[in-house]
């Protein structure tokens, strides 16, 4: 019951603060102009993201997403605790469409009633790497199909990323085992 209640308290502070769009009098966050569900389902690997204490510790870290029935998708991240190999942490959840004409703006849930904001911000035309971010910039993502990145691509998402007005220089890489 106190670690529900403790996630409740956090949900509200985090609702009351300023976040960074608020504070630095940035633009909306753009999303990518269209998704295609069926191509996004599937197993993504974390490569970098803001630090966020729900993933403290957290190393091979996967997002896999699975279309429902009823149009919403089953949201299932995994992670090893420590390091690759250690104690697996698994969250499921849900998330459901906002934006129908681009599918590109997603609430996602892990506890209903509350939800999150889900925006990809960047995705590669081939589906090999998405960016998922929220409007309020304090939380980034950067995911791929393969558990390692070219280092000029993961650059690129970076600058383009940072031309939104994401402090990039949050981002910490995630350790993925080599396979």
């Amino acid at each position: 019951m106190k670690a529900w209640l403790w996630r409740l308290l956090c949900l509200v502070g985090a609702g009351c603060a300023t976040s960074t769009t608020a504070r630095l009098y940035l633009p909306e966050v753009r999303t990518v102009p269209y998704v295609d569900l069926q191509r996004y389902v599937g197993t993504w690997y974390e490569i970098a993201a803001f630090p966020q204490r729900f993933e403290r510790g957290c190393t091979a870290t996967t997002a896999t997403y699975t279309l429902r029935d009823d149009g919403q998708i089953d949201v299932v991240n995994r992670c090893d605790e420590g390091s690759p190999g250690g104690p697996e942490k698994v969250a499921k959840g849900r998330a459901r469409i906002v934006d129908h004409s681009t599918n590109a703006k997603l609430e996602v849930s892990f506890f209903r009633p509350f939800w999150g904001d889900y925006w990809i911000v960047d995705l590669g035309p081939d589906y090999d790497y998405a960016a998922v971010g929220h409007p309020s910039r304090d939380y980034l993502w950067i995911l791929s199909r393969t558990p390692t990145m070219d280092p000029e691509l993961y650059d690129a998402i970076v600058r383009r990323l940072h031309a939104q007005g994401f402090d990039t220089d949050r981002l910490q890489k995630t350790l993925q085992p080599l396979r």
